[in-house]
């Protein structure tokens, strides 16, 4: 059974009233229970956004020397304001990738221009990889995740400079 079968196979018994079904072939069993109240099963969905809200650096003062604080820099020019950035989260818990496999080359990179639907990275959940796509077009300024890392759900993975 593959995996849009899979999908198929969840939406099916989220519109019905089936509470739970089986299926084993060649070594392979799937269990699919519904809850009692319906909830939405979302195996593979587009990445929520967010706008970043910008936060001034605080500086930081040390007690093991008289030394004053250290003061904070101002951000480069050629770094875009915070305040117009938007966060693509991760619509899952699993382990981020930024590549199809270790030999390929990562979906997106700083720097990169990105289009709604374009595959920005995938996550493995379950033995099933998700491959997550914007919702936003623009540029990535900021990758906030480490390849083959674990994510949470709604943990910000990528920055996006909107166009």
């Amino acid at each position: 059974m593959d995996f849009k079968q899979i999908q198929e196979l969840i939406k099916m018994i989220n519109k019905s009233n089936i509470g739970e079904v089986t299926i084993e072939e060649k070594g392979f069993r799937l269990t699919i229970k519904q809850k009692e109240e319906p909830v939405q099963q979302v195996i593979a969905s587009a990445p929520i956004v967010q706008p970043v809200a910008q936060v001034a650096p605080q500086p930081v003062a040390s007690s093991a020397s008289s030394s004053p604080a250290p003061v904070a820099e101002k951000p480069k020019a050629a770094e875009p304001p915070a305040s117009n950035l938007i966060t693509i989260k991760s619509p899952m818990i699993g382990t981020f990738y930024r590549s199809s496999s270790p030999d390929k080359p990562a979906f997106v990179n700083v720097g990169d221009d990105i289009d709604n639907g374009k595959v920005v990275c995938i996550i493995e959940a379950m033995k099933l990889f998700n491959e997550i796509e914007s919702e936003v077009k623009g540029k990535v300024v900021k990758v906030l995740v480490e390849d083959a890392s674990p994510v949470e759900y709604d943990q910000p993975l990528f920055l996006v400079e909107p166009v």
